[in-house]
């Protein structure tokens, strides 16, 4: 990639992993290669971990984190551990020259909730190679990220079916 920039999904509407997926999707119909990080998704088998292994090797994801719902207030100290192996993971493949794309799921959410520092994730958005396009995901982007990013869009919840009781549904929520 010639240049790569800076993208980020935020909101609370619906759509903002599904989206960068698709960008994945996307990228793969062109031979690119892109690594989702997952923070605090862990050991749920979401539908796009097995897409990822009919994608391979244009498509990986890795899950950092656990199964549980992370306490806001108060965090679990493993919970923070993996956020910051998460967060390492990322460096370390930003330089890898192995991606074209990365993509960050639920990093935003792991900076409001104190697992990772906003001065570390803007740091490494300032290291991000020109060859790397990079995208974040989750709720409450703070504002320096938003400031950063070179492309925003939130989504926006209208409506809601959880609302009127549906549950989460397999192969469409999770």
């Amino acid at each position: 990639m010639e240049k790569g920039l800076i993208q980020v999904y935020t909101g609370n509407g619906k759509g903002k992993t599904t989206a960068a997926l698709g960008l994945a999707f996307r990228a793969a119909g062109h031979g690119l290669k892109t690594l989702m990080i997952q923070f605090m998704k862990g050991n749920i088998q979401y539908g796009e971990l097995e897409s990822a292994k009919k994608l391979s090797p244009y498509l990986t994801i890795q899950q950092m984190g656990r199964e549980t719902f992370v306490s806001k207030t108060n965090p679990d100290p493993v919970d923070i551990e993996w956020a910051n192996k998460g967060l390492a993971l990322a460096k370390e493949a930003m330089f890898s020259g192995m991606y074209d794309i990365l993509i960050l799921d639920e990093i935003n959410v792991a900076v409001d909730f104190n697992l990772i520092s906003l001065s570390e994730v803007l740091q490494l958005l300032d290291s991000k190679p020109a060859s790397i396009e990079l995208i974040l995901t989750g709720r409450n982007a703070s504002p320096e990220i938003v400031e950063k990013a070179d492309l925003v869009t939130e989504m926006v919840e209208r409506k809601h079916h959880y609302q009127k009781g549906v549950k989460a549904r397999k192969g469409v929520e999770f």
